[in-house]
């Protein structure tokens, strides 16, 4: 079987979703003859039904020819997820270091005593694509390489064994974070309303995502790849998705026990140790971020 990526990209004919293969990037609505394939949403709308004919139509393009990928624009690769779910502090490695950065103590395990993953919510339309240029909100803009999980099949009040028959696939992520405003000085410290989440995870262009999606069934277990940051040429973070706090299963699990998890959502799952926060150093413009998944490719953005 060939593998395939699925991918929104710059036509003529405005955004569409495309199928990757070999390298060539080829219009879904002209392979398969229906205009409800021209965006990767309305694909996942129909997951179940769509999962296998993608792969039919991969099997079917070895001998034609598409658009070389190095030749797209590509898009953030859902346009745009209805709903866009981010896991806060799910690496003990990153909570530790950011415990230390501040003076404080280590927090408890946030598994004890019944403990349930945290998650905020970012604007759907922050999620931009491929080497795109972000323009920095405030002087103190963070990185953070994460694992991201699409959502393929509606899900409501899940167990966490059947959390990944849910999932069509998955991406890269870089959470961005301006951590200086992250905060209403205004407000006590000791204050439930001392935090600012919109400003601090949501301004514009705030959740880069992509690539492509890789679809589920190509990855072997997303609970055991490496992921690595680079800002310009120098390593910051060396993470392994196995070192989750609460895995991608609870997450979902957790999230659909709240409110539903409808095709097209995905999930953000928490960062590795290694961001920027942890030692002082933030990003400034001309640097180029490069975050990196086993088995899902890398994700380029640029610092305007």
């Amino acid at each position: 079987m060939n593998e395939y990526r699925i991918a929104s990209y710059v036509t003529d004919r405005g955004p569409r979703a495309g199928l990757l293969v070999n390298d060539q990037i080829h219009d879904l609505a002209d392979l398969t003859g229906r205009p409800d394939c021209q965006s990767v949403l309305q694909i996942l709308e129909a997951w179940k039904v769509n999962e296998s004919l993608l792969q039919t139509l991969a099997d079917s393009l070895s001998a034609r020819c598409g658009l070389p990928i190095e030749r797209a624009t590509l898009l953030a690769p859902i346009l745009y997820p209805p709903a866009v779910y981010c896991a806060g502090a799910n690496y003990a490695d990153h909570m530790a270091n950011m415990a230390r950065r501040m003076g404080l103590p280590p927090g408890p395990d946030p598994r004890a005593d019944g403990g349930r993953p945290f998650h905020f919510l970012k604007p759907s339309r922050s999620c931009v694509g491929q080497d795109v240029q972000v323009r920095a909100p405030s002087p103190q803009l963070d990185w953070e390489g994460e694992l991201v999980a699409v959502i393929g099949v509606f899900a409501r009040r899940i167990s966490a064994e059947a959390a990944l028959d849910h999932v069509a696939g998955y991406m890269v992520g870089n959470d961005l974070s301006a951590r200086d405003i992250g905060f209403r000085p205004q407000v006590p410290r000791t204050s439930i309303f001392h935090h600012n989440f919109i400003e601090h995870k949501g301004f514009e262009d705030s959740a880069p995502v992509g690539p492509w999606i890789v679809p589920k069934a190509q990855v072997n277990n997303p609970m055991g790849l490496s992921i690595k940051t680079w800002v310009n040429d120098s390593l910051k973070q060396d993470g392994n998705t196995s070192l989750m706090i609460f895995s991608l299963q609870e997450q979902i699990a957790y999230l659909s026990s709240i409110t539903p998890l409808y095709p097209g959502d995905i999930i953000m799952t928490g960062t590795p140790a290694g961001v920027g926060a942890e030692s002082g150093e933030y990003l400034r413009a001309g640097d180029c971020v490069k975050v990196s998944i086993e088995q899902l490719g890398t994700l380029a953005t640029r610092i305007a």
